[in-house]
């Protein structure tokens, strides 16, 4: 990939990233604050303003270097976590399951969005590749970060919803990982077990819900 393509890459893919990871944090500071736990709020995390949520390390310099250092073949980064104190939720057990699915369930809603963006373009005539790869780009981001974030390993989403399900001794168990968690799943996802055994099944079943979803949008236009 030479330097040019690497750029228009680059250019259409952010706004997708910029925005799924606003709104993926924002989402999880909105359901904890309407649950009880106004600590995001009170921090001025529940924003749309991309600055609040960026690691100017996990969200710009780890993919940047990643993906030149690799060819664009493995990305992996991050955003600043929204705090919760889920102590301040009005029944925490049950609540830390719906704070944590806001996140996913927002990146599942954008990548509906930039899919049905996709086909009002084409419906309009709009051939610009740029665009319509933007809108591509836009279904991809969010459906990776969806099915990531449902990895069930604290301190990802999916990893917090299974210690609200899970049985209180179990759970303790579980949420105890959370401190070296980031590191296991990195771990895994270097080795490839997570891309083959969760990322694959997970995004393909989530493209093909996405698909049919917007079959009557296609039909109708």
């Amino acid at each position: 990939m030479n330097f040019e393509q690497t750029i228009q890459t680059i250019l259409i893919y952010a706004l997708p990233v910029l925005f799924a990871i606003t709104v993926h944090e924002a989402a999880h500071g909105y359901v904890a604050r309407h649950f009880g736990d106004n600590t995001a709020y009170m921090m001025g995390r529940v924003t749309l303003n991309p600055f609040k949520h960026i690691d100017p390390v996990g969200t710009i310099l780890m993919p940047l270097m990643l993906y030149f250092a690799t060819s664009g073949a493995f990305l992996f980064g991050y955003a600043k976590p929204v705090p919760v104190n889920f102590g301040h939720l009005r029944r925490p057990k049950r609540d830390m399951i719906w704070v944590a699915l806001a996140g996913p369930a927002s990146n599942f809603i954008q990548a509906l969005m930039w899919g049905a963006l996709f086909i009002l373009l084409r419906a309009a005539g709009v051939e610009e590749r740029f665009f319509l790869s933007m809108c591509r780009a836009g279904v991809l981001v969010n459906l990776v970060m969806w099915a990531f974030n449902l990895f069930p390993l604290p301190p990802l989403d999916g990893g917090r919803v299974l210690v609200g399900l899970l049985p209180a001794r179990q759970a303790y168990a579980l949420s105890r990982i959370e401190p070296w968690g980031f590191f296991i799943v990195l771990g895994l996802v270097l080795l490839g077990i997570v891309s083959t055994y969760w990322l694959r099944p997970l995004m393909a079943a989530g493209g093909w819900l996405v698909d049919l979803l917007l079959t009557p949008l296609r039909f109708l236009l």
